[in-house]
């Protein structure tokens, strides 16, 4: 076996899709992309995000508490990675990459409409911001695009690489210990 760097273990235990973040602060509204985030538990949903100073996005969601996480899938990947690449203080991201918001329910950060799916979200926990930018988030409302045609979502690997979701492997009947779960 190679060795490689301790500092490379995000490429291999990855924690799901790169997703993008809206905030909204003062009437404005930005985009982020995000890929260092993770369940944290069912009920309530809570959601770790870390989002750090050096995002224009820390600051609206440390003085509104609330977001939206939506799940792009393979058709915005260029996309994705290009809106990652810009900085909302310096243009309007969902001008220049043609996203469509629409409202959300119980946040003021907009929904993306060209997403699979989007998630209302409010900051449960901030004690771990200060040392690890790691905000605590809990799902509020979830909406899902059931007759989207696209529906992979792409997975980070490092260095502008990225894994796009494949086959299903369903072995529900196998999760006996967990089928009171939803």
């Amino acid at each position: 076996m190679k060795q490689i760097a301790a500092s490379q273990a995000y490429r291999l235990l990855e924690p799901g899709p790169v997703v993008l973040v809206t905030t909204q602060c003062e009437g404005v509204a930005n985009v982020m992309t995000m890929g260092f985030h993770m369940m944290i538990q069912h009920a309530p949903p809570l959601i770790g995000c870390v989002i750090g100073p050096w995002d224009h996005s820390y600051e609206a969601l440390s003085e509104t508490g609330e977001c939206v996480i939506a799940i792009p899938t393979l058709d915005l990947a260029e996309a994705v990675v290009d809106i990652g690449n810009c900085s909302g203080d310096q243009v309007d991201k969902f001008q220049r990459f043609g996203l469509t918001k629409r409202p959300g329910k119980a946040v003021s950060a907009p929904l993306i409409v060209d997403c699979l799916a989007n998630i209302e979200c409010r900051v449960a926990d901030r004690t771990l911001v200060d040392t690890y930018n790691l905000f605590i988030l809990e799902a509020k409302e979830i909406w899902i695009d059931e007759d989207r045609t696209e529906t992979r979502t792409i997975h980070h690997r490092g260095n502008g690489s990225f894994i796009v979701d494949g086959a299903m492997l369903n072995l529900s009947d196998q999760m006996a210990k967990w089928r009171h779960l939803p």
